[in-house]
């Protein structure tokens, strides 16, 4: 058996993976976020240890045999996050994540500093990768930037926790900005650009290769059998691409999770920073992955949910009696509750609904949300194609992945073809139990398969010439917006 274990923002997912490819079991625990000031967004990394404790052991409660038989566990995780130890590897303040907004004016700092940043890591400075959060600590907390020994990013603080041992993983590690991308190893440049050095950050190595054995005392805690391997794993980016096959040039996933992420895997390093696009290592060599991000997805929806005292299904529901003549008249939405990065780099962006009127109801805004979210998307796949990326199949997964509605909105505004998997839930916690496989002395081709599809959409022509007009209004309101919104 193999174990993979995903650490979301507000989830932390384990899964079991039989040695036939089959799932035998899953179980999850939620985490919260905390948002002390405005545009911050932290966690604390004992949360996340004390929740993959009590997932594992609801694993191990329901497949009691079968987690006695774990032969190798690989890590997924939440990218960018910033979590610092100080010398006795204890955390200093509550992790950094990827959607805290804070260090925006040391992206330009970091950028001066750094003249060739964008060559050597394929990504322009944004606030939620993990570099400039270093910059804003040294100027805000510069007595936590002094007891500085380690930055780890969350995943690997899971590893530090089930080994005793600090190391990273191309995948992730290419999300930090110290990262040559291309030669998938630290940039001295970048790191001194921070006032760090690479004793600051943990050793690399490929996701599907082994990092050490779960600690004697962790095991007998957990339930684990001795001696259990532990991969380097990835970012949740790379792990869904392996959770669903994408190992070649052309296949991808469009992930509907608290963000949204479009990702198309290459067989080179192609940077274009210009667009927003991110140039990240997948976790397997020689293998790379072109992403767009929509910083705000299903969480937009959960966002509604509160506003209007509804629960998820409730809302998703009501969307589907929207008539096809109150969608075209509907408001826009932008769908920037935490900033944008594909294409804007815009960490000031805010939500906007515009044209409210007497007969707007829930379900309505319910439905613009989806719409604006699948704009989002729309802009994020045209910066994709811009330098010719091309997509030749394209899995959908996350949470929101649930809505049949929101699937075919999506194919009919974006006009490809979406596969939706059995398994649209785990699949970053799947590629993860994968990497722990491969670690293991699995074959890749066996590993790493397709999963059985549920259901294809393929896009109305009708219905996309009326959201390519409504998309094109959106686009309109975000130029108009954006001088508006507060720095």
């Amino acid at each position: 058996m193999f174990l993979g274990i995903d650490l979301g923002t507000t989830e932390l997912k384990v899964l079991l993976l039989s040695s036939d490819g089959s799932i035998v079991g899953t179980a999850h625990h939620p985490l919260g976020i905390s948002r002390p000031r405005h545009r911050w967004s932290e966690q604390d990394p004992e949360d996340w240890w004390r929740a993959t404790k009590i997932a594992l052991s609801t694993l191990r409660a329901n497949h009691h045999q079968a987690f006695a038989c774990v032969h190798a566990i690989g890590l997924s995780g939440q990218m960018h996050g910033a979590i610092l130890l100080n010398a006795n590897d204890e955390p200093l303040r509550p992790a950094i994540l990827w959607n805290d907004m804070r260090s925006a004016n040391e992206c330009a700092e970091l950028e001066a500093r750094a003249p060739r940043l964008r060559e050597i890591t394929g990504n322009c400075a944004m606030p939620g990768l993990t570099a400039p959060k270093l910059l804003w600590l040294a100027r805000h907390e510069p007595e936590c930037f002094r007891q500085l020994s380690c930055v780890l990013l969350p995943k690997d603080y899971l590893r530090l926790r089930l080994t005793g041992l600090k190391a990273t993983d191309a995948s992730d590690a290419s999300g930090t900005l110290w990262l040559d991308v291309g030669r998938r190893q630290w940039s001295d440049e970048l790191l001194h650009a921070c006032d760090m050095t690479c004793t600051q950050v943990p050793p690399i190595v490929e996701g599907c290769q082994a990092t050490g054995v779960v600690l004697a005392s962790v095991a007998s805690e957990l339930g684990l059998p001795a001696n259990v391997l532990v991969a380097a794993g990835g970012g949740d980016t790379a792990t869904s691409a392996l959770g669903v096959g994408a190992a070649e040039a052309g296949e991808g996933f469009l992930s509907l999770g608290t963000s949204g992420v479009l990702s198309v895997i290459t067989e080179h390093f192609r940077p274009s920073p210009e667009l927003g696009l991110h140039a990240l290592c997948h976790a397997i060599p020689d293998r790379w992955h072109r992403t767009s991000v929509v910083l705000s997805a299903a969480s937009c929806v959960r966002w509604l949910c509160k506003l209007t005292s509804a629960d998820e299904t409730t809302l998703l529901a009501e969307v589907e009696s929207v008539s096809a003549s109150a969608r075209a008249k509907a408001p826009l939405f932008l769908p920037y509750l935490s900033g944008e990065r594909t294409p804007h780099n815009d960490p000031y962006a805010q939500g906007v609904f515009c044209g409210f009127s007497q007969s707007t109801d829930r379900a309505t805004l319910a439905y613009s949300l989806l719409e604006g979210v699948t704009f989002a998307f729309s802009d994020g796949l045209d910066a994709l194609r811009a330098d010719g990326t091309q997509e030749t199949s394209v899995n959908l997964v996350g949470g929101g992945a649930r809505s049949t509605f929101w699937a075919q909105l999506l194919v009919d505004a974006l006009g490809i073809t979406l596969r939706r998997p059995l398994d649209t839930q785990c699949v970053a916690a799947l590629g993860a139990a994968r990497l722990g496989w491969l670690a293991a002395g699995g074959d890749f081709p066996v590993v790493v398969r397709t999963q059985s599809l549920s259901q294809e959409f393929f896009p109305d022509d009708e219905r996309r010439q009326i959201l390519l007009e409504r998309l094109a209004s959106y686009r309109f309101l975000y130029r108009q917006m954006r001088p508006l919104f507060p720095r």
